[in-house]
């Protein structure tokens, strides 16, 4: 395939791949939604407002949830993955299920299981959904979702941990203001020379993304930036932390200006920079961009806004990821067909 970069700014191109960049700008707005159709009032007072022993965490993005309360959490954090529960979850522990997308036979099992066992629920569902039903009792709160959106389940779901003191204050206004400022500087209607993703877009055009996020939330932005990479172009594309990353620059061939493009991809090492002041996350940055300079790997930072809350930042550098690919999507064509 190749690299059509006029495509960014062409309306026809760009209709077709409207409807994908339409849910990458409303982001924001589906937060709101969710925000707006969930009352925390008095959550601190109910059953779920005494300190649990435990916190588990199911469903889509119990990782997210994770890597977002960990660091603050006053008692033990399990982001659970495997079928069922943890054998030890009983009356004293909470467990947190993010059910927006649909109800899983697994999760529901699961529920099913937590609600045998007396544990408290704290479920974010769509109201109505067989899960939202199966979770139904005494000791449970539905947070009502209702849209299947699991970034929006995250931020509704920590506003209400935080509410019971289990977690960092997160404001749902905040974050979707973030994803907005996101959704205006990469619109398609700014064009390639004003617009960070499309020109994201083009330095990946012929390359292997590489791609790294030094935080725990800026690693999994970095996951989730290659996923959505690897769907738009059919390429390969890692998000790794620098000790895997560091062996494949040093693999990089030292850049030939006259080289055939088809003869491979080159590594470009992308970094979603969350401004960390971390000392660990100052040396492998500076460790990876060093050995980029050295093997001549081109370098695309992708920054947020120092000054924001860790899951603004999160959200605008996953953001800023989406659109990038899409863009990088809409640029590849195929030869025979182009």
């Amino acid at each position: 395939m190749e690299f059509d970069d006029t495509r960014l700014d062409d309306p026809t191109a760009l209709a077709g791949i409207d409807s994908h960049l339409r849910q990458l700008a409303t982001a924001g707005a589906r937060i709101r939604v969710a925000a707006g159709s969930t009352q925390l009032d008095g959550l601190a007072d109910s059953e779920l407002g005494r300190r649990p022993r435990g916190l588990i965490a199911l469903g889509a993005e119990a990782r997210l949830l994770r890597a977002v309360l960990e660091p603050q959490c006053p008692v033990p954090f399990v982001a659970w993955t495997i079928d069922g529960l943890p054998g030890w979850v009983g009356p004293l522990d909470t467990v947190v299920v993010l059910a927006s997308e649909g109800s899983d036979p697994d999760l529901m099992s699961a529920v099913a299981e937590a609600t045998r066992r007396g544990a408290n629920l704290l479920v974010a569902a769509q109201p109505g959904s067989p899960i939202a039903e199966q979770a139904a009792s005494r000791s449970t709160v539905l947070l009502p979702v209702p849209l299947a959106d699991p970034l929006a389940t995250v931020v509704v779901t920590l506003s209400a941990l935080n509410r019971m003191g289990l977690g960092p204050q997160v404001h749902p206004e905040v974050v979707a203001e973030r994803a907005d400022m996101v959704a205006e500087e990469c619109s398609p209607h700014r064009n390639l020379a004003e617009n960070p993703a499309k020109d994201l877009a083009v330095a990946l055009a012929e390359a292997q993304p590489l791609v790294w996020g030094g935080t725990v939330l800026a690693a999994r932005a970095a996951r989730r930036v290659a996923e959505s990479l690897r769907r738009a172009s059919g390429r390969p594309a890692l998000a790794a932390d620098a000790s895997a990353l560091l062996p494949v620059l040093r693999g990089a061939s030292s850049r030939d200006l006259f080289a055939d493009p088809a003869d491979g991809l080159r590594p470009v090492l992308v970094v979603l920079d969350d401004g960390s002041d971390d000392e660990r996350v100052r040396r492998e940055r500076s460790e990876l961009l060093a050995l980029a300079e050295r093997q001549q790997v081109r370098v695309c930072t992708v920054a947020a806004t120092a000054a924001a809350g860790d899951v603004e930042r999160y959200v605008e550098l996953l953001q800023r990821g989406l659109f990038g690919a899409a863009y990088l999507g809409l640029g590849l064509v195929d030869e025979v067909a182009g």
